[in-house]
């Protein structure tokens, strides 16, 4: 099973203030808040990280059926940043989740998935104009954020 999640960058700016005083603490452990304010982009990296909890708790909640989006019990770990690209792992409870991550100046993207062997089968759809039908295809995993939507097939 995979998930994905796009982040608009553009958009985060002015969706959110990730700053202020306490916001981190809400969202990211101690460990996670070390790799975002002692890299060279803070920025990127608090999204990137972000997408990647937010890709994996996508595959936890559609195999539980459990709808509780708490962040601080997904935790980022073994990343890997070359370039524009990531790997890294997610877990959550029992279970871990597999990621690889692509970055431009204008958006985040991770799939996440629950055998690392799937990452290598997927195929990506990353669009600033939804087509109306976009459903159609029967993507396996769909995610939109500002004036992106990624659709993931395997």
């Amino acid at each position: 099973m995979i998930g994905n999640d796009i982040v608009d960058l553009e958009q985060a700016v002015i969706d959110s203030d990730w700053k202020r005083k306490g916001y981190l603490d809400k969202i990211f452990n101690n460990e996670e808040q070390f790799m975002i304010t002692s890299g060279i982009c803070p920025s990127l990296m608090v999204w990137l990280l972000w997408s990647m909890k937010e890709s994996a708790y996508k595959i936890y909640s559609r195999e539980t059926k459990i709808r509780e989006f708490a962040p601080l019990k997904l935790k980022c770990n073994n990343l890997i940043i070359h370039n524009d690209k990531a790997t890294g792992k997610v877990s959550y409870e029992e279970e871990v989740y597999y990621t690889e991550s692509f970055f431009d100046k204008n958006y985040v993207h991770t799939i996440a998935a629950t055998k690392q062997e799937e990452l290598e089968k997927v195929r990506v759809k990353i669009t600033d104009q939804a087509p109306p039908d976009y459903k159609m295809s029967n993507p396996n995993s769909v995610s939109h954020h500002g004036a992106y939507l990624a659709l993931v097939y395997l």
